[in-house]
């Protein structure tokens, strides 16, 4: 099991952005795929505290943040060139 948990949809533009930037980093992860509903994701909502996706729950840094953006900007600052990790 790996140390980072993203939570996506299925051919979620967005989630495959987080997609690119874990596999460009070589970072390991699990994918939980959700339903597509938005009322149906309590999954994410226990975790992440809301229904959105992509989430990222990073068990190595005690990180769980949702928006693509805001988790590809998270992973090149730690995990990427000159990162702290």
């Amino acid at each position: 099991m790996s140390e980072r948990t993203l939570y996506r949809l299925q051919a979620c533009p967005f989630c495959e952005r987080v997609v690119r930037k874990l596999d460009e980093l070589g970072l390991d992860y699990d994918s939980r795929f959700l339903l597509p509903l938005h009322s149906e994701r309590d999954a994410v909502k226990r975790v992440a505290g809301v229904r959105t996706v992509p989430a990222l729950v990073d068990e190595e840094t005690g990180v769980t943040m949702a928006e693509s953006g805001n988790i590809v900007e998270y992973l090149d600052r730690t995990y990427g060139e000159g990162g702290v990790n």
